[in-house]
């Protein structure tokens, strides 16, 4: 008689081949494209020089520390958002995986758009394509923006470049985790620093560039006693570092089990800083020379962040300067490789979570589930209306997708599951920078409440008047249906079924009041051992 056999336990893991490469995959999904047009804007227009103080405080009491919370739940309980928190926290955990899983579903379908439009403009600037209108060139001639907020219109100039980022993407991401995604991050993130240091000297020697930095660094020290600026800074922190989002939980379980895990996290938050810091400078500089071939104030430039400096104001300033062709290249041979690296960190999130759920090999996960979100992305954004669906749902899956995934993770599991001191003491064993009561204090009440003050108010806000100017009917489809699809899905996929057994696992190491057996029924002595790992040869050791 053939018995049936049922595996129990996950495969094991992949692993980066040391603490370097952790560090760099991990400074390469935090150093985005956030970084380069969205804190130098941010900054200018929350204090100025005075923005640093919330910036810095923001940094030390959320950031970092939920930074470090992400790397103790994916280290400790060794899997993707999903398998982690579902050893940490149950079912209700495993959901509040699953919707982080979703929202980088979203931001993938979207990101790619923005990194082909990217690597459009670097093709371009060697003959400054874009002309003397730069903003008319990107949403006429480039875009073709439609007025209707869905069109099937495909325009071949976003369509070719948005199927070559899928395709680069997934074959980065089937090579695995050391063969894929490390060895991208080894040389992409030198490339971008060094690319990126030649543009600011560069724009450091422009006429006018005192005048771009006097007005990004001049403080407005009466701005501290607004609330908003400090919620700005927390906002423009907790984006940037790619926390509670499932990215940093699932790159910490492909570390080493005895591995430090505190410094890594600082040297890859103040990376992350370090290189806001240094864009704000090259951008300002920037923009202090175009004010000066203007004859005007740099506060009276439009399109000082987001896609408006990327793809109007910069191409501009390209124009206008000597050596402009060089100076456009860097600039989006910058953001191409800010965007991709961060791209495959979000990815990874959503093909671990299925091949731990599913048992999917890496390459049935990469080419099957990366390739029906590729279809649906160029369906979305490869059409004239790709820019509306792209700002609404980014807005949708960043401001409320995200900071809701926080404030209810740190609530579940520390208030909740209570395991604040299991984790703690997860990080104070293995790291040589120990975590106590003010990481507690952070992590589980200035964090949530900080962030649920944000939530509310950003929904508050999104109630009482129209995002952007756009259609109410459009934004409750696209934008609060974004939301309920996420919360839909994280459900479904919950309720599925396991492939192995998530709870027959033991954490490492040992800690007094720790559970440290999930699962403490023995398998019955017919289940098999679990077939090798898809990606074994990089777990060998």
């Amino acid at each position: 008689m053939t018995q049936t056999t049922t595996p129990t336990s996950a495969p094991a893991r992949a692993e980066w081949t040391g603490q370097f490469g952790f560090i760099i995959s991990a400074i390469g999904s935090a150093v985005g494209l956030g970084n380069i047009w969205r804190f130098p804007g941010v900054a200018y227009e929350n204090g100025g020089g005075a923005f640093l103080i919330p910036y810095i405080v923001a940094l030390l009491t959320a950031g970092i520390p939920i930074l470090f919370l992400d790397y103790a739940i994916g280290h400790r309980f060794r899997g993707s958002a999903p398998l982690a928190l579902r050893r940490l926290a149950g079912k209700l955990g495993e959901g509040i995986g699953w919707f982080q899983v979703m929202i980088c579903v979203f931001i993938a379908i979207y990101y790619t758009a923005v990194l082909a439009w990217a690597s459009s403009y670097f093709v371009f600037s060697f003959d400054l394509k874009w002309g003397e209108d730069a903003a008319q060139y990107f949403t006429g001639e480039y875009l073709q923006l439609a007025d209707a907020p869905f069109t099937l219109d495909f325009v071949p100039a976003v369509l070719v470049p948005l199927i070559l980022m899928w395709i680069v993407a997934l074959v980065v991401l089937g090579a695995g985790v050391v063969k894929g995604v490390q060895r991208l991050n080894m040389i992409a993130i030198p490339l971008l620093v060094a690319g990126f240091l030649v543009l600011v000297v560069r724009a450091l020697f422009l006429p006018g560039a005192a005048d771009g930095l006097n007005a990004l660094f001049t403080p407005d020290f009466a701005a501290l006693a607004d609330p908003s600026v400090w919620v700005a800074a927390y906002s423009q922190i907790f984006f940037s570092l790619s926390v509670a989002f499932g990215i940093m939980m699932t790159y910490s379980s492909y570390r080493r089990r005895r591995s430090n895990m505190t410094a890594p996290g600082l040297v890859v938050a103040f990376g992350n800083s370090s290189f806001e810091i240094l864009a704000g400078v090259g951008v300002f500089a920037t923009l202090g020379f175009f004010a000066h071939q203007q004859g005007v104030a740099v506060a009276d430039l439009e399109g000082l962040k987001g896609v408006g400096l990327a793809f109007m104001t910069f191409p501009a300033i390209a124009t206008q300067m000597p050596g402009g062709e060089i100076f456009g290249a860097l600039f989006f041979g910058a953001l191409t490789l800010a965007g991709l690296t961060s791209m495959i960190s979000i990815m990874e999130v959503i093909l671990a979570g299925v091949m731990d759920k599913f048992g999917l090999t890496r390459k049935r996960a990469v080419y099957g589930i990366g390739g029906v979100l590729a279809v649906i992305s160029v369906v979305l954004f490869g059409t004239s209306s790709g820019l509306t669906a792209l700002d609404t749902i980014d807005n949708w899956a960043n401001n409320i997708g995200i900071v809701a995934s926080a404030v209810v993770m740190t609530i579940t599991v520390l208030w909740i599951r209570r395991a604040g001191r299991e984790l703690s003491g997860h990080l104070s064993v293995l790291s040589t920078f120990k975590v106590g009561r003010v990481w507690l204090f952070c992590v589980s009440v200035l964090g949530p409440v900080v962030l649920g003050y944000m939530l509310i108010v950003t929904v508050i806000d999104l109630v009482r008047e129209p995002f952007s100017g756009y259609d109410g009917g459009y934004l409750l489809i696209v934008g609060w249906g974004s939301i309920a699809l996420m919360i839909i899905g994280s459900v479904v996929l919950t309720l599925s079924p396991w492939r192995y057994n998530p709870d027959r696992f033991t954490p490492w190491p040992a800690l007094p009041g720790a559970k440290t057996t999930r699962d403490p029924v023995p398998a019955p002595a017919s289940h098999a051992a679990p077939p090798a790992a898809p990606e074994s040869e990089e777990t060998a050791r």
